[in-house]
């Protein structure tokens, strides 16, 4: 690297003349596509910031400045030139750097991002501090045209616009988020982006104008009826200036100078600025540039997997297809994540039955509630972390009116590298306590298979059912039935409660107890929500004590539920989180969290063994 290396600060940016920033960008780029093979992470949404990342540094003071970036995911390249170039080898690692911003990693990360359409509103919150405290700087908000579609950034907007306040909106336009921008605004963005000739022609006017001094700036406000009339002429574009926000755009995102240029007239301008860029999505890396949807998120180079194995989101993909030719009813809903939830070959076979509402969960679990009450049968495919927003509409929309909504949670439970912000280890609680919803956890394919069927055609009240990231298990196991535990070993000592993915991980248990002296019963829980009372109450009314093992927090998860609903007394472990979870590979933060056999069989060993003294 000739230049990459040697960026400490920011301000190291400013010994670069064009043609070596340039050079710089093209670095970037070569570095970014090496280290998200080697660790992973969103490569696309990387590479077609890069400009626009050294023009911001280059240009604002930062850290006393704010950039909050929407997401996040294109944060790498302003972590690589604000001193944390020589720790990107750590990326995504175990007690390395995140793939988010975050304060406590640095103090030129100012807000902590992972959700879409989250920038406008910290931003706007920032800058109002700032005016409260009597303080001087700029806060920038960096939000791409599929995060600005979502609620929250249309919430940020309307109170941004009339606010008067200080603030520049950066709208990075590439034409995606993870999938295809769908949706009014898209289109709406599109009509700008294909009309540059009106913006060229305000410029040359102005550029003209300014030769003649003060009687040219009197001519230039005289004409600025005709201005707007040229604009409305032009284009649609004047939604934002409705608003109460000066409309910069478009500016050419992969030109340093030209962003330069527009971020200096954007400082000048006392009060709400919105500036619109275009950009590349994976410029610079001919796969990417050609598959941004592909290679937005990238897995390890290093992981193998085999050609036989499927994962979870494809098979239940596949299993909605299959459910999709008998039950005319059925419908898929997603919140911009088709080909994530494994939804691509059903919306090709099945495009009338298929909404994709963009960034915008709230708005879809509602939808589906208006589907269900209608007749029709919505599943609402969804990742668990992005549930979470959702979880009024749930609660007020589906629930209380009881509606046949079947809610397919992708991703639940720990989910790795993306950390905190992407961690599934929340549904278990924010649903357990919802009347009327069923909650559903499949450990291998066949129950996956037969607890979908079951929530499409026999159910008729929300349902949900979470399953995590990763390859599906088949294995041999008894036929699903709502309430109806599986009893995989017996024994007279422990009575071990697992669902889903910790199923593995109570047997394994069991076995090194077994070593120990110690037998448990080992119970698959499959449905959390109503649970077998029968039989697991039978088995700790043998035992005296229970542990139960779930990919998810403690507070208000499976092991409180069951423990709720037991009156007599019993000894009780339960393992889960009871922290934010950082990034790592899932089996390291197993362990680091007290989740993996060998913490969970020492602590059963160890209470027993308290109980015998």
């Amino acid at each position: 690297m000739k230049f990459l290396d040697k960026i400490k600060t920011p301000s190291d940016l400013n010994k670069l003349n064009d043609s070596q920033l340039n050079i710089l960008c093209d670095e970037i780029r070569e570095f970014t596509v090496d280290c998200v093979m080697k660790n992973g992470g969103h490569l696309a949404s990387n590479l077609g910031v890069a400009e626009l990342t050294v023009a911001l540094l280059k240009t604002f003071d930062l850290p006393k400045d704010k950039i909050i970036y929407d997401v996040g995911h294109q944060s790498y390249i302003h972590k690589m030139l604000t001193g944390r170039f020589d720790k990107f080898d750590s990326l995504r690692c175990l007690n390395g750097l995140s793939g988010f911003p975050k304060t406590s990693e640095s103090e030129y990360d100012s807000f902590n991002t992972g959700h879409a359409s989250t920038s406008i509103s910290a931003a706007l919150g920032m800058a109002r501090a700032r005016d409260l405290n009597n303080e001087n700087y700029n806060v920038i908000a960096v939000i791409g045209d599929g995060s600005i579609s979502g609620g929250l950034a249309f919430e940020g907007l309307n109170d941004a616009g009339s606010s008067g306040t200080k603030l520049i909106i950066i709208l990075n336009d590439n034409e995606m988020s993870i999938e295809k921008n769908v949706g009014g605004l898209s289109k709406y963005l599109n009509k700008i982006r294909t009309t540059p000739r009106y913006y060229k022609t305000k410029d040359d006017i102005r550029g003209f104008l300014n030769k003649f001094g003060a009687f040219g700036n009197k001519v230039e406000k005289g004409l600025k009826g005709l201005k707007d009339g040229i604009k409305y002429a032009y284009t649609s574009g004047a939604f934002f200036e409705f608003l109460g926000f000066t409309y910069l755009g478009i500016c050419e995102g992969n030109s340093i100078s030209s962003l330069c240029e527009i971020l200096n007239r954007a400082k000048e301008v006392d009060g709400p600025v919105l500036i619109h860029i275009s950009t590349k999505k994976g410029l610079g890396y001919a796969e990417a540039e050609d598959n941004p949807q592909k290679f937005h998120g990238v897995s390890r180079a290093t992981v193998s997997i085999k050609k036989s194995d499927i994962n979870y989101s494809s098979a239940f993909g596949n299993l909605m297809c299959s459910q999709a030719e008998k039950n005319n009813s059925l419908v898929a809903v997603t919140a911009a994540m088709p080909s994530g939830c494994g939804l691509s070959e059903f919306a090709t076979r099945f495009p009338k039955r298929f909404f994709d509402v963009g960034i915008a969960e709230e708005h879809a679990v509602t939808m589906s509630a208006g589907l269900s009450i209608s007749g029709i049968t919505p599943v609402v495919c969804v990742y668990s972390t992005f549930l979470q927003r959702g979880y009024d509409q749930i609660l007020h929309d589906v629930c209380l009116q009881n509606l046949h909504v079947v809610f397919a949670i992708d991703r639940a439970g720990t989910v790795g590298e993306d950390g905190e912000t992407h961690q599934g280890i929340f549904d278990f609680s924010f649903l357990l306590h919802i009347p009327n919803i069923t909650v559903l956890a499949p450990s291998c394919y066949s129950e996956l298979k037969e607890m979908l069927d079951w929530a499409v055609n026999v159910c008729k009240t929300p349902v949900s059912i979470r399953y995590p990231r990763g390859n599906v298990s088949f294995r041999e196991c008894a036929p699903f039935e709502i309430g109806k535990a599986e009893v995989i070993s017996s024994g007279d000592n422990v009575t071990i409660v697992s669902a889903g993915n910790m199923l593995n991980t109570a047997v394994e248990v069991a076995e090194i107890l077994n070593k120990s002296g110690l037998s448990a019963d080992v119970i698959n829980l499959r449905s959390v929500k109503p649970f077998d009372e029968k039989t697991v109450f039978a088995s700790i009314d043998k035992t005296k004590f229970l542990v139960t093992i779930e990919d998810n927090v403690k507070i208000g998860g499976m092991g409180q539920y069951i423990s709720g609903k037991y009156t007599s007394e019993m000894k009780a472990i339960h393992f889960g989180y009871d922290d934010f979870v950082t990034h790592g590979k899932p089996e390291e933060l197993y362990k680091m969290y007290g989740l993996d056999s060998n913490s969970i069989a020492e602590k059963i060993i160890e209470e027993w063994q308290k109980d015998a003294k």
